[in-house]
């Protein structure tokens, strides 16, 4: 799989790529993932990528050419593009799970007042992480992307991913570690009971019973 995200401040990215799971799986060659600054597409005087709204108002919008002089040299047959936009359907781990089976993603991440509207026609999917604004789109292009990786198989175990939040629409059981007890707080008996079923079964209940505390939303 090769994720490709097109930004006008790559070195967001450096840490993300060269760090964790995410470098991992880069260097197992379990996915691809490249950074393009858009900028590099513009014919403008400076490399100037935005400027004012038609209409009149606040701040800068992205213009069209650059982009879509960029998708003409990078989009395939095999290409799904992704805009990063709070006007997009709000981001769910069901659309992690389909989106892995993507060959080539495009992400866009806008910036400044956002794109052209005309750039939405290249866009085969909008894509909210929230109910929130942010600056700009790289840090949503890095949840949608750690979000599809993880799910990549070899990336992390197979049990990690079964027993994960989301799975059948419950939140992920309490987890506990050494040592059993301190300052006072306690590692559930029943954890330390050595009986699997018992324990599965707590496990399950307490998933549950967190979900409907936090999350009744998603039952």
């Amino acid at each position: 799989m090769k994720i490709t995200i097109l930004s006008l401040f790559p070195d967001m990215f450096t840490g993300f790529l060269n760090e964790s799971i995410i470098k991992r799986a880069i260097d197992k060659k379990l996915i691809e993932i490249e950074i393009i600054n858009f900028r590099d597409y513009s014919h403008l005087n400076n490399k100037q990528v935005d400027d004012t709204p038609y209409g009149g108002g606040s701040g800068m919008v992205l213009r069209v050419e650059p982009i879509f002089e960029c998708l003409d040299e990078i989009k395939t047959k095999e290409s799904y593009v992704i805009m990063m936009c709070p006007t997009g359907k709000t981001y769910h781990q069901s659309k992690a799970k389909e989106l892995i089976h993507k060959k080539h993603l495009i992400i866009l991440c806008g910036h400044y007042e956002g794109f052209d509207e005309r750039v939405k026609s290249l866009c085969d999917e909008i894509i909210s992480i929230g109910d929130y604004i942010l600056t700009g789109g790289e840090i949503p292009a890095m949840v949608v992307t750690d979000s599809i990786v993880r799910l990549i198989g070899g990336v992390i175990t197979e049990e990690s991913l079964e027993t994960e939040s989301f799975n059948d629409n419950l939140l992920d059981y309490p987890v506990y570690t050494k040592p059993a007890e301190y300052r006072g707080l306690k590692v559930p008996e029943i954890l330390l009971s050595g009986d699997h079923k018992k324990i599965s079964e707590y496990r399950k209940e307490e998933q549950v019973r967190v979900t409907k505390e936090n999350r009744p939303d998603i039952l």
